[in-house]
């Protein structure tokens, strides 16, 4: 199976620049499953609700995903991608997985980060988990990373492959993905986004990049680059995830003593 990400410095507000450009570079891509950035046509860095209101999209029915759903069906791949969602008079920070069908499903951030906070409300799905064919994929978003129990939800319902949408900021995520994929056997895809954004007399906000692939033993597969647009794809088994044997005596979800976690 070929996964990846697209690692890019998207515009604030300039969702058909940003688009585009996407369009154009994942044309180059032979994938089965490509991740994109947390908000990734939108922009990150909000000053008001009316912003939020007016970039948020519902699903299937806005731009975005319309255009998720084009390079889907041409390129016959999955696609993992975050963006404002608009459903029933609130505003999500959301992910969207389509494929070559249609869209697959969605999921809503569920730990919202700094100013987050204050545009979105918090995500309502739970962890879900999806078969989209060669594998099983959940997703989570950026900060759903410092909760180890996000990453272990998806791996209890059978996901064995975390896609990872992000505008990451703090430095701690990409070695702390090792952990995350090591502990729980699966593999992960984390895509990021460069650059910065420092708008309405905020603080500068600067995003660290290193998108990575990560391997259920916790080997980094490739890692991005902190300041460069990068496009990578490799090819991954899998079934590697599906052995959650750790000796000859040990089974990671077997030996789980969920009694005493209380």
């Amino acid at each position: 199976m070929r996964v990846g990400y697209f690692q890019f410095d998207p515009v604030f507000g300039e969702v058909t620049r940003n688009l585009d450009l996407v369009t154009d570079r994942v044309s180059e891509a032979q994938c089965d499953l490509l991740v994109l950035p947390e908000l990734f046509a939108s922009g990150y860095q909000f000053v008001a609700e009316q912003e939020v209101e007016a970039l948020a999209e519902p699903i299937p029915d806005g731009p975005t995903t319309h255009r998720l759903l084009e390079i889907a069906r041409r390129q016959q791949c999955h696609l993992v991608a975050g963006l404002p969602e608009r459903h029933q008079g609130r505003c999500y920070n959301s992910a969207v997985l389509v494929g070559p069908g249609g869209v697959v499903g969605v999921y809503r951030k569920a730990h919202l980060f700094f100013e987050e906070t204050l545009f979105f409300a918090p995500g309502d799905t739970g962890f879900l988990v999806w078969d989209i064919g060669p594998a099983k994929v959940g997703v989570m978003i950026c900060f759903d990373w410092f909760y180890p129990e996000s990453a272990r939800t998806l791996a209890l319902k059978g996901a064995e492959i975390l896609c990872h949408p992000s505008n990451l900021v703090l430095p701690h995520c990409p070695d702390a993905m090792v952990t995350r994929c090591l502990e729980n056997r699966l593999f992960s895809v984390t895509a990021n986004r460069i650059g910065s954004e420092e708008r309405g007399g905020k603080e500068r906000l600067t995003f660290i990049g290193s998108s990575e692939i990560v391997t259920p033993k916790g080997r980094i597969l490739h890692r991005a680059a902190r300041d460069q647009e990068e496009l990578t794809v490799l090819e991954i088994d899998p079934g590697e995830a599906r052995n959650k044997t750790l000796t000859r005596y040990n089974d990671l979800l077997r030996d789980r003593r969920p009694g005493l976690y209380e």
